[in-house]
């Protein structure tokens, strides 16, 4: 059966899809054009509700086995397989799906400062109209309502930064030279020296790949006015009912919203030491569990310094 050798399965907003790019290159590598199959997020179809622009996503899922195998079908005779689903980490029921199908896949895991990865998780749901509260904090604080409403896991801003939880879970089912653990920074910073380092753990030639592809970041500033506000409830509504309609149809009328909404451009806005602070005391005792889990140090994550948040 054409299954993944390798996957991509942590986190959102840290890299995946600059990963995912990087390695499709290498020739003894094979990446499916679909970049997040989803596959084991689910034993069966996904959810039909959710939040605003969710239903729309789990259209999206590769959930039955015949189809999520005809992805790798096209792979040359002698490539690893592999695929990016960056909620695999997450969802610690994906972690026995796994194990029970692919149980000897390997296993990248791309960590991101908690509090900047939720930032960016804002930011991307905010500037896709989506997102209903104009204030970062005050979206991570109606996370429990959002989660118990049924919202699906790329609203859980603060819960997805629970690395240390995860990975214990994950531990108790993979070894841990199954799994390789990467930093955000080393890949945006050192990205040739952490693409050797992802090649010799799936075992593949290094010094093939030397560069990621430029980051395809969103420099739109979508202020909080009351053209944009009608803008969003537009999107959110879109978001809400438009998956009872084609998809040419719905990106036709999505379209042209978008480029009004993002028609300022400026910097991406950053975590504030403020927002630091406020969200800091949620992860503190999860990086300590990281720490003792993983054997390595996070806690400049702890500074409420800016420019930590980036490592």
């Amino acid at each position: 059966m054409p299954l993944p050798d390798f996957l991509i399965a942590g986190v959102p907003k840290a890299g995946t899809t600059a990963l995912h790019a990087a390695l499709v290159p290498h020739p003894e590598l094979f990446l499916p054009t679909v970049k997040e199959p989803k596959f084991f997020l689910s034993d069966g179809p996904p959810p039909t509700t959710g939040g605003p622009g969710d239903v729309q996503t789990y259209q999206e899922h590769v959930w039955r086995q015949e189809d999520y195998e005809a992805l790798f079908a096209p792979a040359p005779g002698g490539t690893l397989r592999g695929e990016a689903t960056p909620f695999y980490l997450y969802d610690v029921q994906a972690h026995e799906r796994i194990k029970s199908l692919v149980p000897s896949a390997r296993m990248i895991i791309l960590l991101r400062d908690p509090v900047d990865r939720a930032h960016s998780n804002w930011t991307h749901l905010w500037n896709a109209g989506l997102e209903p509260e104009a204030d970062f904090l005050t979206a991570c604080r109606a996370e429990p309502a959002r989660i118990e409403a049924g919202w699906a896991d790329f609203w859980h801003y603060v819960r997805l930064g629970l690395y240390g939880y995860q990975l214990e879970h994950l531990f108790q089912h993979f070894p841990r030279e199954q799994v390789l653990l990467l930093r955000y920074k080393d890949l945006k910073d050192e990205p040739a020296r952490t693409l050797d380092r992802v090649c010799d753990f799936l075992g593949v030639g290094t010094g093939v790949l030397t560069a990621i592809p430029k980051e395809n970041v969103n420099r739109h500033v979508v202020e909080d006015n009351q053209v944009n506000a009608v803008l969003r409830w537009l999107l959110r509504t879109g978001g809400t009912l438009g998956h009872r309609f084609p998809v040419p149809l719905r990106l036709a009328a999505r379209g042209p919203i978008l480029t009004v909404l993002h028609r300022k451009k400026g910097k991406r806005p950053v975590t504030t030491p403020e927002e630091r602070a406020a969200l800091l005391p949620l992860f503190a005792e999860d990086i300590a569990l990281l720490q003792d889990v993983t054997g390595e140090r996070y806690d400049d994550w702890l500074s409420v310094d800016r420019h930590a948040g980036a490592r």
